[in-house]
């Protein structure tokens, strides 16, 4: 078995694991979604019984959705749109806006420098993970230079890993 086909199978189980938790602990979860356009919500929802848990989902792309979305402008003027305030931000907006006890934030700039948002790292991403107890995690992950698909999923994965040791210890 190639690295990759582990890395897969060890990331369905993962979110297998996390939706049953979630369930077992009567747990929802809402994210808001920009750099992985919606691959968390989606690997939520490719596991039987994903509609107990996942609240709402919102893919916020640009600026403007974000700030929509409850995200307030001045964190992005101040901080930019790839930080871990925005992340945070994020989280903590659909958290409230769904009324959810998990809220799951990402914001990161892939593949190439983004024009409206030009003076940032390529290739960094931050998650925010805002827990059932209002803990804030947050988390920079520095995705490696790979086809666009891989880099979300790494993200994704990423956060698999984060919210699976959160709730193990909920």
């Amino acid at each position: 078995m190639v690295e990759a086909d582990r890395m897969m199978i060890n990331n369905i189980n993962n979110w297998n694991e996390i939706v049953e938790i979630l369930t077992d602990k009567n747990l929802t979860i809402a994210t808001m979604e920009s750099c992985t356009g919606g691959g968390v919500a989606n690997e939520i929802t490719n596991i039987s019984g994903a509609s107990a848990v996942l609240q709402e989902s919102y893919i916020t792309y640009c600026n403007e959705a974000k700030i929509r979305q409850g995200v307030p402008d001045v964190l992005i003027e101040q901080y930019t749109v790839y930080s871990p305030e925005v992340a945070i931000a994020m989280a903590k907006a659909v958290k409230e806006k769904s009324d959810a006890e998990i809220g799951i934030g990402v914001t990161g700039q892939l593949g190439r420098i983004d024009p409206a948002n030009s003076i940032d790292k390529l290739n960094v991403a931050w998650y925010s993970i805002i827990d059932v107890d209002n803990n804030v995690i947050v988390e920079q992950v520095e995705v490696p230079d790979m086809e666009r698909k891989e880099q979300k999923d790494y993200i994704i994965t990423e956060i698999a890993d984060s919210l699976l040791e959160i709730l193990r210890k909920e």
